[in-house]
């Protein structure tokens, strides 16, 4: 991976495997359609209760090469305790004007732990100031075009904007995930993954198919825009209503 390439879409996960529960289909499918896509960890997870930083490092690797990233980097900021700062600000600020992605995805605006929604301004707000050039007269100003927010397995927050089609990535997402053995190895439930009593990769396999019955196919990841968004052509839309 290449800190010289621009990227086309740059998912920014509080920990590492935040990326792949929440977006991993999607990313996995803009790879193999030819984007330049990346993942930018805010911290590195020191917090969890399996495994160590230095593991779950070497999963992280493992799983952006499953996806086929261009770029995955992790901040170091600390685990539990991001904070909405004008230090951290800055530190996205440069990561964004260095990599300068089009679209940039971020967590859900709510979340069970602290990090994903301090992490859902945190981005939102450096993606602002990434495009005013007095914030660093050192770099150059760039400001992303779109900020989508991955709302997958957060029904209690809005209805989804849209949803993509991972019905052909649903295998790369799930082999992804399960990279991060130390992680979720026999376990049921993680992050935002509510339990039902079945393995974790039935859990994703089961909400990735409600989320693709919402558009009518077999599995999507649900996502969430402050704006409407646009249609020119009403005879063009999907998703039969009857």
């Amino acid at each position: 991976m290449s800190d010289l390439l621009t990227l086309d879409v740059l998912a920014f996960a509080p920990h590492p495997d935040d990326a792949e529960l929440l977006c991993g289909g999607t990313l996995a499918r803009l790879a193999r359609e030819g984007r330049r896509t990346g993942i930018v960890d805010l911290t590195r997870g020191e917090m969890g209760t399996r495994g160590s930083v230095e593991i779950r490092a070497a999963e992280a690797a493992r799983a952006g090469q499953v996806l086929g990233l261009a770029v995955r980097e992790n901040l170091g900021l600390p685990d539990s305790q991001l904070e909405n700062d004008v230090a951290t600000r800055l530190q996205l600020v440069a990561v964004i004007r260095r990599l300068r992605p089009q679209v940039v995805i971020a967590p859900a605006p709510k979340g069970r732990h602290p990090d994903h929604r301090v992490a859902a301004q945190l981005v939102r707000d450096a993606c602002f100031l990434a495009g005013v050039r007095k914030v660093d007269r050192a770099s150059e100003p760039h400001r992303p075009r779109k900020l989508l927010h991955a709302i997958t397995y957060r029904e209690d927050h809005v209805k989804p904007t849209f949803v993509v089609d991972i019905s052909d990535d649903i295998k790369i997402k799930l082999a992804a995930v399960a990279c991060y053995v130390s992680q979720f190895e026999g376990v049921i439930q993680a992050g935002e993954v509510y339990p039902t009593g079945a393995p974790l990769a039935e859990v994703i396999r089961h909400q990735s198919a409600h989320y693709g019955s919402l558009i009518r196919c077999a599995y999507g990841e649900p996502f969430w825009t402050h704006e409407t968004m646009r249609v020119d052509d009403v005879m063009a839309l999907q998703v039969e209503t009857f």
